[in-house]
C-alpha cells in the first residue's frame, strides 16, 4: 500500500459521510492521520470503516463550519496535539433545492452559509497555521453545477460557482507560502445526498453522462488525493472536473 501521506495531518470537513468519508479513508490508507469534521458525527456504535487499522487513523469531530471561533478552536486543538495540519479539504455541503420563485430566504442562506461561507471560515482559520509552516494543501469540493447551472438549484449552483472564484483568489494570495489551493468539481456521485433524487432525475443525469455510469465517491477521493500529493506540486488555482463527460 502506498504511503504518500505518511505522518501528514489532514482535515476533511463533512468527513463522516458520502464523498467526505471516502476522502478521509483514502488519506488514512495512504498514511495520514485524519480529522473528519462534521456537523453530526456517527454514533459510537457505528462502524466507520471495516478496516480497523485504517479506522484508527480517523477521528470524527463535531464542528460547525459556519462558526469561525469554533473552527479556529478545533484547528488549534489539532495543532496542539499533532504539531501541524498539512491538508484541508473543504467538503462540507448541503442542498435545499427549489425553483427560484418558490425558494425561501432560509433555503438560500443555509446553502450559501454552509457551502461557501464554510469554505471561507475554514480556509481563513487554517491560513496562518499553514503560512507558519510554509506548507499546505487545500482542496475545495465544488460541483459540475457551479459551471453549468441546474434548474431548481440556484442556491447550490451559486455556492459552488462562488467556490471557483474563492479558490482562484486565495490561491494567488497564498502561493508564495507554498500553499496550493485547487478545486475538484464532481458530477453525479452516488451518495446519500444524490440518493434523494427521484428516479426520473437520476435517469436524466445518467442519459447526459457520456461514460454512462454514476461516479463512486472513491472516484472523487482519488483526484483529491492527487491534488494533495507532491504529484501536483506545480498546480494551484485550478478546477478539475470529474464528471464522466457530463460537462465538457
Amino acid at each position: 500500500m502506498s504511503q504518500k501521506f505518511l505522518n501528514q495531518i489532514a482535515v476533511v470537513t463533512g468527513g463522516c459521510r458520502g464523498i467526505g468519508k471516502s476522502i478521509a479513508i483514502k488519506f488514512a490508507k495512504e498514511g495520514a492521520f485524519v480529522f473528519a469534521l462534521d456537523y453530526q458525527i456517527p454514533d459510537e456504535n457505528e462502524v466507520f470503516c471495516e478496516n480497523a487499522e485504517i479506522a484508527e487513523k480517523i477521528r470524527c469531530v463535531q464542528a460547525d463550519v459556519t462558526k469561525f471561533e469554533s473552527i479556529e478552536a478545533r484547528f488549534n486543538e489539532i495543532v496542539k496535539e499533532k504539531g501541524r495540519i498539512d491538508i484541508l479539504v473543504n467538503n462540507a455541503g448541503i442542498t435545499r433545492d427549489n425553483l427560484l420563485i418558490r425558494m425561501s430566504e432560509t433555503e438560500w442562506d443555509s446553502v450559501l452559509n454552509t457551502n461557501l461561507k464554510g469554505a471561507f471560515v475554514c480556509t481563513k482559520a487554517i491560513a496562518r497555521i499553514m503560512m507558519g509552516q510554509r506548507y499546505g494543501r487545500i482542496i475545495n469540493i465544488g460541483s459540475v453545477v457551479g459551471s453549468m447551472g441546474n434548474a431548481g438549484q440556484s442556491n447550490y449552483s451559486a455556492s459552488k460557482a462562488g467556490l471557483i472564484g474563492f479558490t482562484k483568489s486565495t490561491a494567488r494570495e497564498l502561493a508564495s507560502r507554498n500553499i496550493l489551493i485547487n478545486l475538484v468539481a464532481p458530477g453525479y456521485v452516488r451518495t446519500p445526498m444524490t440518493d434523494q433524487l427521484s428516479d426520473e432525475q437520476k435517469k436524466i443525469f445518467l442519459n447526459n453522462i457520456p461514460l454512462k455510469r454514476i461516479a463512486e465517491p472513491e472516484d472523487i477521493a482519488n483526484v483529491v488525493a492527487f491534488l494533495a500529493s507532491e504529484d501536483s506540486s506545480y498546480m494551484t488555482g485550478q478546477v478539475l472536473h470529474v464528471n464522466g463527460g457530463l460537462y465538457l
